[in-house]
């Protein structure tokens, strides 16, 4: 928990708590379902809880944003940025039943009301959402083309609504259609460890 608060110094005691909370849960749970391999789980803060917050760094969403996260997984980076703002709303989708159970289950036992968990692919839902917010879940086009059918356009937020990816390695090909249009961030700027190095944070707005 320690990482978070070296971060995220002026947290509450409910966002502290449910913080700490975190890691025992997801090693219960990865005991019975494979959520996350081995050598990941006793890097659980660093690599799946900090890291998603990484997100915080680029924008502070406003009260009453609607946040979608496609391909949740286990549930990151929505459940983490769900404890970091409880006034923005996230629904978490994955299309494997048994990750939205999990992720159910994590947001009940943390009692985040904010958080909803739908097994479905994104570009099923009928619902529309300010910000679409995703983890190494497909590439960069497939995630836009998505994102058209569920994120609507304007916003209130000091960026545009559009897509926030959290993305690893080489990504100059993947992003060179939308150069003129996007922003990115390495995650080693607001980050010390070595993990992040070779990490970013893409942002797109949408466009129609």
């Amino acid at each position: 928990m320690g990482i978070i608060e070296e971060y995220f110094s002026d947290l509450t005691e409910i966002q502290r708590e449910r913080f700490k909370q975190l890691e025992p849960i997801y090693r219960d749970w990865n005991s019975k379902i494979n959520l996350v391999s081995r050598k990941d789980i006793d890097k659980l803060m660093l690599h799946h809880v900090l890291h998603s917050l990484s997100i915080a760094r680029v924008i502070s969403f406003a009260k009453g944003t609607r946040v979608i996260d496609i391909g949740t997984g286990g549930g990151f980076p929505g459940i983490p940025l769900a404890i970091l703002f409880p006034s923005v709303s996230f629904t978490l989708v994955d299309s494997i039943g048994k990750k939205v159970m999990v992720v159910q289950s994590v947001a009940e036992t943390l009692s985040l009301d904010n958080v909803v968990a739908i097994k479905s692919r994104a570009e099923e839902l009928k619902e529309k959402f300010d910000f679409a917010i995703t983890r190494a879940v497909a590439p960069i086009p497939d995630l836009m083309r998505w994102m058209k059918g569920i994120v609507k356009p304007g916003g209130y937020n000091h960026l545009p609504n559009g897509l926030i990816a959290l993305k690893g390695g080489d990504i100059t090909q993947e992003l060179a259609p939308y150069r003129k249009t996007l922003k990115k961030w390495k995650i080693s700027n607001f980050f010390e460890d070595d993990y992040f190095k070779k990490k970013f944070i893409v942002y797109l707005p949408l466009y129609r």
